[in-house]
């Protein structure tokens, strides 16, 4: 991709794709999120992912696709969640990724469907997420948690 004249150097650019990585965490985090602090995560969230595109590799591509996918999902928008989610998942296959980046891109993809109202698609895709082996014992422990989300979206369905 090439760089516009008005890009931020790489260690400028890293700063502010992690800060806003960051802040949307905690905009996630808001209970009771304003429709203004809705605008900004998704802004932030899109910010984020591009400055990403400029130093980033491709797990770093994943995880922004990744990111956008859940807010969207947060905010009950299947369609741009499941976009994103596939965006996510292609990154993911397309560079033979493994462990807990292919477990959530699987994890996006099956909420994105749940939010999107397709139960079945969902529960194929929470079950390809299990399926992928994740060496790290907390990262799978937070894996079934997040599942363990989606799932709920399931049963209120």
């Amino acid at each position: 991709m090439t760089r516009p004249d008005f890009a931020l150097d790489d260690a400028d650019a890293r700063r502010v794709a992690v800060g806003l990585f960051n802040h949307v965490w905690s905009l996630m985090d808001i209970a009771d999120r304003t429709p203004a602090q809705d605008d900004e995560m998704v802004h932030a969230v899109h910010a984020s992912r591009h400055h990403w595109s400029a130093i980033g590799g491709p797990e770093n591509f994943a995880r922004g696709e990744w990111q956008c996918s859940r807010v969207y999902a947060v905010l009950g928008r299947g369609e741009p969640a499941l976009h994103h989610a596939s965006r996510c998942l292609a990154l993911c296959l397309d560079n033979g990724f493994n462990d807990w980046d292919l477990a959530y891109a699987y994890e996006a993809v099956a909420r994105a469907h749940a939010t999107a109202g397709d139960l079945e698609a969902a529960r194929e895709a929470v079950a390809q997420a299990r399926a992928v082996s994740i060496t790290d014992a907390e990262s799978a422990t937070m894996l079934e948690s997040d599942l363990a989300t989606v799932e709920t979206l399931l049963a209120a369905s």
